[in-house]
């Protein structure tokens, strides 16, 4: 699983770049499977990226176009997705997104994260056969929000206990 330490980020979305590249050949933050929010006002910058939760709600695809890969990544059959967005709605932290016509997930780039590598911070890490988080509490204030909005929340949620810490 890809692990993020909020206190390394600094913001700088190399690792936004180092995906889409990777999985496009472009430069977009659009295309990137992982997506960096910056919470200005609580002065904390921090990644957002599928972390195989251990609930998979993605997994309630209606056609079954979603299935886990060998390294626990999701993987999304094109041929079979009709983009619904039920995966999309389903995700408690906007780790998947729909975008022109394509279902962005995090795939581990094969076992081999160009996130992690980009990451010059040490902010993200990756952990193969890591214990999977439940994302069960998060999913119940998430229901009706936005892929955005949810991302926002699960950093600002990740990033309340940093802020504790550091006022100490």
């Amino acid at each position: 699983m890809i692990k993020i330490d909020l206190s390394k980020c600094t913001g700088c979305r190399r690792c936004e770049t180092a995906c889409s590249f990777f999985h496009t050949g472009k430069i977009n933050r659009n295309l990137s499977r992982i997506k960096v929010i910056q919470l200005y006002e609580k002065g904390i910058d921090g990644p957002v990226t599928c972390v195989q939760c251990k609930e998979r709600y993605c997994l309630s695809c209606p056609v079954n176009a979603l299935s886990i890969g060998s390294f626990g990544q999701i993987i999304v059959s094109p041929t079979v997705c009709i983009l619904c967005g039920k995966c999309e709605r389903e995700c408690p932290i906007g780790a998947i997104e729909i975008f022109d016509g394509i279902v962005f997930v995090c795939d581990l780039c094969g076992g081999d994260p160009k996130c992690v590598k980009a990451c010059t911070e040490g902010a993200i890490t990756y952990i193969p056969d890591n214990e999977h988080l439940s994302l069960s509490e998060i999913k119940k204030e998430t229901e009706d929000m936005t892929p955005d909005e949810k991302r926002y929340n699960y950093i600002k949620k990740l990033g309340a206990a940093l802020r504790k810490k550091w006022v100490r």
